[in-house]
């Protein structure tokens, strides 16, 4: 696991999408949200730069979801459905990159990953960031097999 700011490939479950995207700060930026579309997505991302993100191949394949405000936009491949990237609200310049779709890279890399207040959005909330907790993973002891 690198986190330096240098590309990343990535790609959707089918391979259909693929890109190279360079962090904004490699993996130090890992984060989840709760914002009711991100609760139930469970993605964990990271951060790049509006043109940070180059398609390889499928970039036509990809489908946007927006909703509430409109403002953040959430894309998936349209043939697995699998969410590869959105570009955030509180900052349009940036994308959220989906950590599972980045090539040597998982969620459960990381042992702790803070939860942001997605429900009281930094833009509703005079830009104020709130954390609202932070994501545990502890992986189970491997059970020794008897000798």
């Amino acid at each position: 696991m690198t986190t330096s700011t240098q590309s990343h490939h990535g790609q959707c479950h089918c391979g259909a999408v693929q890109f190279e995207v360079k962090l904004s700060d490699g993996l130090n930026t890992i984060r989840r949200c709760t914002c009711s579309y991100c609760r139930m997505r469970g993605a964990v991302v990271v951060s790049a730069e509006a043109g940070g993100i180059t398609f390889l191949r499928g970039e036509e394949l990809l489908t946007r979801y927006h909703f509430n405000t409109g403002a953040a936009q959430h894309f998936f491949c349209s043939r697995c459905g699998i969410y590869t990237h959105h570009q955030r609200r509180s900052n349009p310049n940036q994308f959220g990159i989906n950590v599972a779709c980045l090539e040597g890279v998982s969620p459960f890399d990381f042992p702790a990953v803070p939860v942001y207040d997605g429900v009281n959005h930094p833009n509703d909330n005079n830009g104020v960031s709130l954390l609202a907790g932070t994501l545990i993973f502890q992986p189970a002891e491997k059970e020794q097999p008897e000798t």
